[in-house]
């Protein structure tokens, strides 16, 4: 394969590119976000999402255009080695042979600009090979940074995929260990109460975590685009569950009978708020698997923006009827629990048993792509260049070593509240802000001397002036320290 490192996978249409990365943003962070609403204000949420929103647009477009960059610095690569190859099979020709040779091709010169024909010349920048993001990393950074950067991903996608593990069987465990009349919602539960006879909940936990890894787990041994027509059958649950929820708030809300009384800012609520939403706009670590295969990238860019465009929408109106429908006060961790429990908003059994299990189909199409991305990486890490990997360590080592620490967290522990805080807030910011604006700073200056200041990435940012990078960076530094500093006045608190 080219690259020699991962696959490239089978092609799909821009139709299904958008189809993933709908499906990749809109997880979890997304039926915790009316809370978060509810404890910020309103104005005061439409803000922040709005101006995080757009943030998480331009590191998008940041990483999109570092892919394309690596891309031509591979280009460049066996261009160049193909010359030296060349040059070795001339080497028996005479003196003046190689004189003349090298009169009419000075060595000193812009190392894309061999002779090639004008079509080849604008494919200099295409996005034919998928480069892992630990890859750019490794094209573009120092040692240090290369070091930094594998010890934030893997803290995020092990973090993501122990919490995704957790999550589902817990859906699970609650739709069928749970009482879902009318008035469950003041029954608390314990692990050590019973579900089936002698079977605790605990102890069912564990059987759905065995079945979740059992029937996903396979595909971390494979690629992402396996999943292609699970990911469109849930996208259209995804539709289905998000427009039923709207549709159910805005006819209580209609009817008078919303009990939302939300203020308009509380500034207490911004530290959750901020974690949620960057939380619920995560991506970049998974674009380069979900934008190489597509067929035809012209369109890439709009396909993008019409993503974050759709996505914030969604957040904006769902959280928006959530917010006036429920008491706040009411609102659960995870919203369509409030629909689970409360006939007074949805009387159909059927109905409300499908909200309790959205979750369920949310994470479980996340988690391959998730696995996916984090192998790929863990194979860049220890790459070295001219080497390939044993079909064991390939096929094998990488993914088990992927699928089973996260595993193994959930089996110890579904209360992974820290764990959430921490993957949230110090390697999602790393993630989403830092990583995307280091990857496009340095590719650029790696570029320029490669193809000149005359050449133009196709796939450039929108954002290109240098402005925009430094504004990430300050903006990642400030949360960080936000946080920081949240975090401890909240401990000194207690």
């Amino acid at each position: 394969m080219a690259g020699g490192i991962t696959e490239s996978g089978e092609p799909y249409s821009a139709f299904v590119g958008l189809v993933y990365m709908f499906n990749l943003i809109v997880g979890t962070g997304a039926l915790t976000m009316p809370r978060a609403f509810a404890t910020a204000g309103w104005v005061v949420s439409l803000s922040l999402i709005a101006f995080l929103g757009f943030m998480s647009y331009m590191t998008t477009t940041f990483v999109i255009e570092a892919m394309a960059a690596a891309n031509a610095q591979l280009r460049w690569k066996r261009r160049e080695q193909e010359q030296i190859d060349d040059s070795d099979s001339t080497s028996e020709y005479s003196d003046d042979d190689v004189v003349a040779r090298g009169r009419s091709e000075p060595e000193t010169k812009p190392i894309l600009s061999v002779q090639r024909s004008g079509r080849d010349h604008a494919d200099h920048f295409d996005i034919a090979e998928r480069v892992e993001m630990g890859q750019m990393a490794s094209m573009f950074f120092n040692k240090v940074g290369v070091n930094m950067f594998y010890i934030c991903i893997i803290v995020y996608l092990y973090g993501d995929l122990a919490i995704y593990a957790a999550a589902v069987p817990i859906s699970l465990m609650e739709v069928a260990c749970g009482n879902h009349s009318c008035s469950a919602g003041s029954v608390k539960y314990n692990d050590t109460d019973p579900c089936w006879g002698s079977v605790t909940r605990k102890d069912a936990y564990r059987v759905f975590l065995s079945a979740f890894t059992v029937m996903l787990g396979p595909f971390t041994f494979f690629n992402a685009q396996k999943t292609k027509y699970l990911q469109i059958l849930t996208s259209f649950m995804r539709w289905i569950a998000f427009t039923m929820m709207i549709i159910l708030a805005l006819i209580r809300i209609s009817k008078g009978t919303g009990e939302g009384r939300p203020p308009a800012a509380s500034f207490s609520g911004v530290p959750n708020l901020f974690g949620v939403c960057v939380y619920s706009f995560m991506c970049q670590h998974s674009l380069p698997s979900l934008v190489t295969p597509i067929s035809e990238k012209k369109r890439v860019g709009s396909l993008v923006l019409a993503d974050y465009v759709l996505i914030l929408g969604f957040y904006v109106l769902l959280s928006f009827t959530a917010i006036f429908c429920f008491d706040s006060a009411l609102l659960h961790d995870m919203y369509t629990l409030n629909f689970t429990d409360n006939c007074d908003v949805l009387d159909i059994p059927v109905l409300r048993y499908f909200l309790g299990l959205f979750p369920v189909f949310t994470i479980s199409t996340n988690f391959p792509i998730i696995a996916v991305t984090l192998r790929n990486n863990w194979k860049t890490l220890f790459h070295r260049d001219g080497g390939t990997y044993p079909w064991v360590v390939d096929r094998v080592v990488f993914p088990l070593i992927t699928l089973v620490p996260p595993v193994v967290v959930a089996f110890c522990t579904h209360n992974l509240e820290s764990l959430v805080g921490i993957t949230g807030a110090y390697a999602g910011t790393g993630i989403q802000y830092i990583v995307p604006a280091c990857l496009v700073y340095y590719g650029r200056r790696h570029l320029e001397p490669v193809v000149g200041r005359d050449a133009i990435n196709k796939h450039r940012s929108p954002f290109r002036h240098a402005f925009w990078v430094w504004f990430v960076l300050v903006w990642a530094a400030s949360c960080l320290i936000f946080v920081t500093a949240n975090i401890i006045l909240t401990d000194t608190k207690k």
